[in-house]
């Protein structure tokens, strides 16, 4: 059974940092695409980031590029997104994200983790 735990989020300053974990098990972890989605209050499912299957390139959105870093660590199982600098505006559930194959929209990837809020205060 596929599964991805998510742990990490929580209430933070604005400019202050957090990062999240999903640990992943069922799957062959090295050999697929993995991410993280976010979703706000009244607004779309948005990819914060994601590490592509084909050429293992990494994909930040314009708003959190330069602050948010993806990483992965196989022997663990395990990938995480480093959050630095973060404003109100990054206030959202966040979701960790697999795929055999992924892409850049939500409906890209088969498995998902259960969610982890990210509160950001001003």
């Amino acid at each position: 059974e596929v599964q991805l735990v998510e742990s990490g989020g929580g209430l933070v300053q604005a400019g202050g940092s957090l990062r999240l974990s999903c640990a992943a098990s069922g799957f062959s972890f090295d050999v697929y695409a993995i991410g993280w989605f976010r979703e706000a209050p009244g607004k779309d499912r948005e990819a914060v980031s994601y590490i592509r299957r084909s050429d293992e390139n990494t994909y930040y959105a314009d708003s959190v590029k330069g602050r948010f870093t993806i990483s992965r660590d196989n022997a663990k199982n395990t990938f995480y997104l480093q959050m630095n600098s973060l404003r109100p505006q990054d206030t959202a559930v966040y979701y960790c994200v697999a795929d055999p194959l992924g892409g850049s929209n939500y409906y890209n990837y088969h498995y998902w983790g259960q969610g982890t809020q990210v509160t950001v205060s001003s």
